[in-house]
């Protein structure tokens, strides 16, 4: 009797990345016999399906497949890159004629180059990424309707809605250089989200709430969110604004992420080398108080942001960012190494799963510990500057008194300046946000200024 392998429904899609890494292979070799000192080659397909409903009514359904082909050659330090969006013969044929031609005309960059090989991943653990059962466009309406129904029948004060989504995608690729390293990624991604209105026409409000997965098995209930988006929008009803004042604020999770996403932006390389950092010269000293510890986690299970290796091939590993309160490195890729005189911290295309590690409990602890303060849900605009370090930002959330939210708050702005606020952390919460490329739970500051109406008494 023959045996039959039958492969798992989850089985990545090995037969594609080998026909991604032929291509690849082939484009390197090519590149290489018309003169190229080095190449490398990106080869990807992405799929996904996107679902929207308002009112339960189905607005949009969109399938998506894209296909793509990014070269780069280095003729001694002179680069030149290019792009196909088909991988028939002709399109990369062009391709590789148009990044040969561009190399030829650049000027040398002494930063320019492959990463070091002896930096490259050698080994690919398994990091579950890969989970395609997902639903079809029937089954992601379906769910979208259940999920705005439950916000909308959960209180007579939920009146309308900006809509529920689903959204799920896949994709997978293969990065290739002259080195040999020839590495392959694949993942899945899902999520379900909702946005409602409540009040009355003279004092509306809005909220949203979502989940992530790379599992379509390890979203929230649509329920469950649809539930917890009407909640959030009742909770704003009433928001008013405060007063001009210094005030202890807490973070909630989710604004947290930003805020630390901030720190990667300060510390990347391309912003140190350019000197447009308020941190550039930072390293080895004092950032956070002195039990802060930030570090990268790329390979967890699941992880949003999990990889065997950066953009560039060089193997990712647990890295500390934070030690003790210090700044134990930058976020480098090869070139923005180079410029600096150090070396890839395997950081090409960005941070994998920077953690922040808990001081504290839950948030009604910080609450407790804060006694009188902000707690801010939701930021607006974009008034940061990554080369003083100022930040001025549109705040909404809920002001607490006594260990307890009192009532919601808008119309605010929140000032201050990111190397201060650094050092004025006082605790983290341990209700972490892992939706994101960055997890946190809630961050305490000790204070900063609130910017509101300037004759509102209530103080």
């Amino acid at each position: 009797m023959t045996a039959v392998t039958v492969e798992s429904p989850n089985a990545p899609p090995h037969a594609e990345l080998d026909r991604l890494a032929a291509i690849a292979e082939d484009v390197i070799s090519r590149c290489r016999g018309r003169g190229a000192d080095q190449v490398e080659v990106g080869v990807s397909v992405d799929a996904g399906l996107a679902v929207n409903v308002r009112l339960g009514e189905v607005e949009t359904v969109e399938h998506t497949r894209d296909r793509g082909l990014s070269l780069t050659v280095y003729a001694g330090q002179r680069k030149g890159s290019a792009s196909t969006a088909d991988l028939d013969e002709r399109s990369i044929a062009i391709t590789i004629e148009q990044a040969l031609a561009i190399a030829r005309y650049t000027e040398a960059d002494p930063a320019a180059g492959l990463a070091d090989a002896d930096r490259l991943a050698t080994v690919f653990p398994d990091l579950d990424l890969w989970h395609p059962q997902g639903p079809d466009a029937e089954a992601a309406i379906e769910l979208a309707l259940r999920c705005e129904s439950a916000a909308l029948e959960f209180d007579p004060r939920i009146n309308n809605s900006e809509g529920a989504s689903v959204s799920a995608g896949r994709s997978y690729g293969v990065y290739a250089n002259s080195h040999g390293f020839v590495g392959r990624d694949y993942g899945t991604r899902y999520s379900l989200s909702c946005s409602v209105l409540g009040g009355s026409d003279d004092a509306m409000q809005r909220d949203h709430h979502y989940d992530s997965a790379r599992a379509f098995a390890d979203l929230a209930g649509a329920e469950a969110i649809g539930r917890e988006t009407a909640r959030r929008t009742l909770q704003r009803l009433g928001a008013r604004a405060l007063s001009t004042r210094k005030a202890p604020v807490i973070l909630s999770a989710e604004v947290a992420r930003g805020f630390f996403a901030h720190l990667c932006s300060a510390v990347s390389g391309g912003s140190l080398y350019r000197k447009a950092s308020f941190l550039v010269d930072a390293q080895g000293q004092q950032i956070f108080p002195s039990w802060m510890q930030i570090t990268e986690q790329p390979h967890l299970k699941r992880g949003p942001g999990s990889a065997d290796f950066d953009d560039e091939g060089v193997a990712t590993r647990a890295n500390p960012l934070i030690v003790d309160g210090v700044l134990e490195r930058y976020i480098l890729g090869s070139y923005s190494a180079r410029k600096l005189g150090l070396s890839s911290t395997g950081n090409a295309g960005g941070v994998h799963n920077l953690s922040i590690t808990p001081s504290a409990g839950a948030l009604s602890e910080l609450f407790a510990d804060m006694g009188t303060g902000l707690y801010v849900t939701e930021l607006l605009g974009q008034g940061v500057s990554l080369l003083t370090g100022d930040y001025s930002r549109g705040a909404a959330g809920y002001w607490v008194e006594n260990g307890r939210i009192a009532y919601p708050v808008h119309e605010i702005t929140i000032a201050g300046n990111l190397r201060e606020m650094f050092a004025s952390v006082i605790a983290v919460g341990n209700e972490i946000d892992t939706r994101g490329n960055v997890r946190s739970g809630p961050v305490q500051l000790a204070e900063m200024t609130i910017a509101g109406e300037s004759n509102n008494d209530d103080e």
